[in-house]
């Protein structure tokens, strides 16, 4: 029953966030290519080819799962929220760090701290409000989920709009794995929401 209702949720979600698919201005030439690729080969499991060349597999079942898949050409500029089941539950629109040297890095983190409110020490706002409130830092060099503008690219952060990022940090904890990847991810998602329809099917015929 919680995997079904998970599942409605994101039904819900994708639907809503169909609407706000708007065109990002980005120039594909000047984004540079990551030495770490991550390939989800299922929602919880993910082809990795490190900085050495050398290639594994890693399954993160029984985590919870952050999957920020980037606001870059080929890339879909969404998160999700992946429960220890594999269970896809949330899906929110982000964005990611700009071309030009603030690429967000590819790779698997992990949450290191949690923070309600926070100025950015780097890049403080000028009019000296929080410019990273909800931070959720996943590297030692300040990279961050965060609240933010998701029609801007970031330095380096992932944005997340204001109404989803509240639930994402009450979600997460420190430990939380944060996956970042080029490329696709909401196949997985897709894929969820058509078993549930089949299951609801298979409930009809036979009640």
């Amino acid at each position: 029953m919680k995997k079904l209702l998970f599942t409605i949720l994101s039904m819900c979600l994708v639907s809503g966030l169909a609407v706000g698919n708007e065109k990002r201005e980005v120039v594909v030439s000047k984004f540079k290519k990551q030495p770490v690729k991550i390939k989800p080969i299922s929602p919880t499991k993910f082809d990795v080819t490190d900085k050495k060349g050398n290639n594994y597999v890693v399954d993160l079942t029984g985590h919870k799962i952050i999957v920020v898949s980037v606001s870059e050409p080929g890339s879909e500029g969404k998160s999700y929220a992946v429960d220890e089941d594999g269970t896809i539950w949330w899906v929110d629109e982000i964005s990611s760090g700009a071309y030009g040297g603030h690429e967000t890095p590819s790779g698997i983190f992990h949450v290191l701290l949690k923070r309600r409110y926070h100025m950015s020490a780097t890049h403080p706002s000028s009019d000296g409000k929080n410019n990273m409130d909800f931070e959720m830092l996943f590297t030692h060099d300040g990279i961050a989920l965060h609240l933010g503008n998701t029609r801007a690219l970031s330095h380096g952060c992932i944005h997340v709009g204001r109404k989803d990022v509240e639930a994402m940090f009450k979600w997460v904890e420190v430990g939380t794995k944060v996956v970042v990847l080029r490329g696709s991810y909401g196949h997985f998602l897709n894929e969820e929401i058509e078993a549930f329809k089949r299951d609801i099917e298979a409930y009809n015929r036979s009640h």
